[in-house]
């Protein structure tokens, strides 16, 4: 049986940004979860409902400074990766700090960071500190770094994997 999670995001200033309903933890490491969604609920902060349009396979780190949403598409995976504090985990779901910057990843590797303009906006809106600026900048580096090695789960292999682990667990 799985264990189904809301998936909890917010900005710096505390304010709601984003939930995620109806994912289900896979499986949990020293070092990160994968949930896996499909066609999920989605509630914005502003309060706009929508529903996810396939499956995705996210995978949450403790010590990195984002996370990566994979989307299962009928061509291939495209790799949607938020720049964002570790998660928390608690009784309500899995929770963290979106802080602005994206990075899209294409099938054929291509890749674009998105949402610069947001994030220095927000640098001096929400008042990043340098600290926290310099956090997000070389984590910024560490999430292109593995991108560019095909490290997990650029790999393609260890998304349908987990997402394999999802369907069977799914049929328990």
């Amino acid at each position: 049986m799985l264990n189904q999670i809301e998936i909890i995001s917010y900005k710096h200033d505390g304010g709601l940004h984003r939930v995620w309903q109806y994912a289900y933890v896979i499986k949990e490491t020293d070092e990160m979860i994968v949930i896996v969604n499909d066609k999920a609920s989605v509630i914005d902060g502003d309060g706009r409902r929508w529903k996810t349009k396939e499956p995705a396979v996210c995978y949450f780190f403790k010590k990195y400074w984002f996370n990566i949403i994979c989307m299962l598409r009928t061509d291939d995976i495209y790799y949607y990766c938020n720049l964002s504090s570790p998660y928390v985990l608690d009784t309500e779901g899995l929770k963290y700090i979106d802080y602005d910057l994206d990075v899209k990843v294409f099938p054929s590797g291509d890749k674009i960071i998105l949402d610069r303009d947001e994030f220095d906006f927000n640098l001096t809106d929400m008042k990043y500190s340098n600290d926290l600026v310099q956090v997000i900048e070389n984590n910024l580096k560490i999430l292109l770094e593995r991108i560019e090695r095909g490290e997990k789960p650029f790999d393609r292999e260890s998304v349908y994997e987990d997402y394999k682990l999802y369907l069977r667990k799914v049929k328990k």
